[in-house]
């Protein structure tokens, strides 16, 4: 969350049916034009989580099916997937582990549960740049003082996210500036998402995860909270419960793909987030983002090379 923009997979959909038809389904399953709120809607609407989340999903989708329009597919070139929080249900989809409209809903659940999870204003995240994990953890803690401050996002050596209730987390700026972070920033969030906080959401995933059909992936996921490659369908069904309160371990997540070999990763979605935090932690790696028919192009060119 934090890359949607207006607009975003708009020229994916005018250029390739495969990924019209994927907002279409989405808009179907929603019972709504998430499209018309993604392409001519208000910023501030799409930001509500319940939005963003399978927003963000459709558009990656888009462009995964942009690709295979093609002839790129993914289970032809790649080891593993993986995503970033709400990421990680556009990675199973990805691999028919999720079924497309399946994977709208369950993120729509998601957001709603994760926003009325905590009231607005109780909690809060904030990012600390120039701690290491260990450190950002240590800094949640002696910060907590009886109330919630965990590590949440693990995103790269040098950029650690807590999260949990506004007074501790506020308490975290002071202490990790005194600790020796560059910066150290309330972030533009609506919940404190990943900490224990958000207890009533996983409850609620619980419930809508075992109504859901999860197959087995056609390629492995790598999963946020374990930082390593999973496959049976039972096991993933139980991690997404997980995730909602666990840590996002994105910079393990990395290290253990980087030890199995991969020397290349694909952000196929809005922005480039994720592949400067790759590129922060896995030096000697290459990185291409997919998110417009510009990018899909040049990736065919370079694979046909």
């Amino acid at each position: 969350q934090g890359a949607q923009t207006i607009g975003m997979g708009r020229a994916l959909a005018e250029a390739y049916p495969a990924a019209k038809a994927v907002f279409d389904e989405v808009d179907e399953a929603l019972g709504e034009k998430l499209s018309a709120l993604i392409w001519e809607g208000q910023i501030e609407e799409l930001t509500l989580t319940k939005n963003a989340q399978p927003a963000l999903m459709a558009t990656s989708i888009a462009a995964l099916r942009a690709l295979e329009a093609e002839g790129l597919r993914i289970e032809d070139s790649a080891d593993f997937v993986a995503g970033h929080s709400l990421g990680e249900y556009s990675a199973l989809c990805a691999v028919g582990s999720l079924q497309l409209g399946d994977t709208a809903r369950l993120l729509r659940i998601r957001g709603q549960a994760m926003q009325e999870a905590v009231p607005v204003g109780v909690g809060a995240m904030a990012a600390l740049l120039g701690l290491d994990f260990a450190a950002a953890t240590e800094v949640a803690a002696e910060a907590a003082q009886g109330e919630v401050c965990q590590a949440a996002n693990d995103n790269d050596p040098a950029q650690v996210v807590v999260s949990g209730h506004r007074g501790a987390v506020e308490r975290a700026l002071e202490i990790a500036k005194a600790k020796g972070a560059k910066r150290a920033l309330l972030l533009p969030v609506s919940a404190p998402f990943h900490c224990s906080l958000m207890q009533p959401a996983a409850a609620v995933m619980s419930e809508a995860l075992a109504g859901v059909v999860i197959s087995t992936p056609s390629l492995p996921i790598v999963v946020n909270v374990r930082a390593e490659a999973v496959t049976e369908a039972d096991r993933i069904r139980a991690l997404l419960v997980a995730q909602v309160t666990g840590s996002v371990r994105w910079r393990e997540s990395v290290l253990w793909m980087q030890g199995a070999g991969v020397t290349d990763y694909w952000e196929i979605g809005a922005g480039k987030a994720l592949s400067g935090m790759i590129k922060r932690i896995a030096k000697e790696t290459t990185t291409r983002a997919i998110g417009a028919p510009e990018d899909v192009l040049a990736a065919k060119a370079e694979v046909e090379a």
